[in-house]
């Protein structure tokens, strides 16, 4: 890899909060999302993931329900963009195709896991 090439690899995109930007170092690490497209969808989902912690954070502080202008109890407003950013975080997480599969050094299926009959 050039030396261009890796500062790009190691650059953290700036919006992003510490617990975002742990989970960008740990999948560009173990996936090896080097390209700039893997990059921009996985910055958009992490942006997605810190808004969907900010709306829970204050749904926590201020309950599940609020009440509205006429007194009456309402969801909490941010209970939808929550809703919203986890949806937009697990498609772009999608998007990646990211092999959740853990790595196995044989082929196959793992041994003791056939139940065939006798």
């Amino acid at each position: 890899m050039k030396n261009s090439e890796t500062a790009k690899s190691d650059t953290l995109p700036a919006t992003l909060t510490d617990e975002a930007a742990s989970w960008w170092a740990k999948l560009v690490d173990e996936y090896a999302i080097d390209d700039d497209a893997g990059r921009l969808l996985l910055q958009t989902a992490l942006e997605a993931f810190d808004l969907m912690r900010t709306c829970q954070q204050s749904v926590r502080e201020d309950g599940a329900k609020v009440k509205d202008r006429f007194g009456q109890f309402k969801a909490h407003p941010l209970l939808a963009t929550e809703r919203d950013a986890r949806s937009q975080m697990l498609a772009a997480l999608k998007q990646l195709n990211l092999d959740i599969e853990p790595l196995r050094d044989s082929r196959g299926r793992p041994p003791g896991t056939f139940r065939g009959g006798a």
